[in-house]
């Protein structure tokens, strides 16, 4: 039945998004749907990388950093050192956590959070 989920994340740039989604996390875009398409804002944008999708959304910029994703990873170390080279906002370096995972916690720009774990 259900196959899968996207988590959506509000923000309130979407040019500043992709970049640090992008360049930063190493996701590609997929899509970018603007209903004006010489504003830069609104926009509906789509993003992947290994197979994970993550929409993010400028409609409703109130709504920016209030949102938190849970992602899988192979190796919480490796992508930790990857990302935090390219200048991701640290908030929880790689840790052991009570409950047997792995994690680190990245913010993005607005302060949506994104957990990156490995289970023990």
């Amino acid at each position: 039945m259900i196959q899968s989920a996207i988590p959506v994340l509000s923000v309130t740039d979407s040019i500043r998004a992709e970049d640090y989604y992008c360049r930063v996390l190493g996701f590609q875009r997929m899509f970018a749907y603007r209903p004006a398409p010489e504003a830069s804002d609104p926009c509906y944008l789509g993003v992947a990388r290994d197979g994970v999708f993550l929409h993010l959304h400028s409609f409703k910029p109130e709504r920016a950093g209030k949102t938190d994703a849970f992602l899988w990873v192979t190796d919480v170390d490796q992508f930790h050192a990857e990302i935090t080279q390219r200048g991701a906002i640290c908030q929880l370096p790689p840790t052991d956590q009570t409950w047997g995972n792995r994690e680190t916690h990245i913010r993005d720009p607005d302060g949506n959070v994104l957990c990156f774990a490995k289970a023990g």
